[in-house]
């Protein structure tokens, strides 16, 4: 880990009551952060697991992880910090011998220190670089894969990872203007295609969002480490995931409703044939959301779900 930086920036975790309810975090436990940020979920963890509590946080931004170390470092070796990614959450658990554990917490998106660090290029409210990777030095920016992938994918793109209805005018600009290299290039030809379009949020808003998860392969990446949470869970253990937009939800809902069924035969199937049993049981029926009071001290919260399972064993 390098060196802990001497200044700490605010950082408000959202749920953070729920997530520990949601975890039963509880003394002696052994818990994992797959998102851990800037330590947020992680400190509040900690102070509940000691005495005897163990703690991993995994996150893919180095920065990030600098100032999780100096927010979490009077819980000493009760702490191990990992820059890796969460796709690899089985083999990390293996490596640090963290396993089987008590709960694992998933805080999906960006963070809003990230969002606010203007050279990372997360966000149109500032000038810089077009870069939107958590990892700065893994795999294509944004940069990259708007000046070189086809319109179509570009079209794909926009329109399946932001949701956006005007894709095709967005990419077609996008085509035609490169090279484009800077957030606010980017910011400007959304908002020349989308015009008069306007809703309440910034016109840029969802394509700005649509290349952040192309970049860093947000969904494949949260299917792949959900696969593996029941491989480290010990019986009655704790999954909980926020999320903050629908395709992330949609892909949580899916997978704990799966594991939580017995059958996952097609509706029309009249024997089951599947052979699927079920690993987890849903602790939160319904979506767990922020209340007023915190939306109203932290505006960021708004859009965040949260969902609970628990690992039958």
């Amino acid at each position: 880990m390098a060196n802990a930086i001497t200044s700490t920036p605010c950082h408000i975790p959202v749920l953070s009551k729920e997530v520990l309810k949601g975890l039963q975090a509880k003394a002696g436990g052994a818990y994992i952060d797959c998102t851990v940020g800037l330590g947020g979920h992680a400190k509040t963890i900690l102070q509940n697991i000691m005495p005897g509590g163990r703690f991993l946080g995994i996150d893919m931004d180095p920065e990030a992880l600098k100032i999780a170390e100096n927010r979490l470092k009077d819980y000493g070796n009760a702490v191990t910090l990992v820059k890796d990614n969460f796709t690899n959450l089985e083999a990390i658990c293996s490596k640090y011998e963290f396993q089987p554990v008590d709960g694992v917490l998933f805080d999906l998106g960006v963070s809003s220190w990230q969002l606010d660090s203007a050279q990372r290029g997360f966000s149109f409210q500032s000038e810089a670089p077009l870069d939107m990777r958590f990892n700065p030095g893994q795999g294509p920016s944004a940069a990259e894969i708007i000046n070189s992938y086809s319109e179509q994918e570009l079209i794909r793109i926009i329109k399946e990872y932001g949701e956006e209805s005007h894709s095709r005018q967005i990419a077609s600009l996008i085509v035609k203007n490169r090279p484009i290299y800077t957030t606010s290039e980017l910011a400007s030809l959304v908002k020349d295609a989308l015009r008069y379009r306007y809703s309440k949020i910034n016109p840029a808003t969802k394509t700005f969002m649509a290349f952040r998860i192309a970049v860093n392969k947000e969904l494949e990446n949260l299917k792949a480490a959900l696969e593996q949470v029941t491989k480290i869970l010990r019986s009655k253990g704790r999954l909980v995931v926020i999320s903050y937009h629908s395709l992330e939800d949609r892909i949580v809902k899916q997978f704990m409703k799966r594991e939580s069924s017995d059958c996952i035969c097609p509706p029309e199937a009249l024997i089951c044939r599947c052979g699927h049993k079920a690993s987890l049981r849903l602790i939160a029926k319904k979506v767990i959301k922020p209340g007023l009071p915190e939306i109203e001290n932290n505006p960021r919260s708004r859009s965040g779900k949260m969902r609970v399972a628990e690992y039958l064993g």
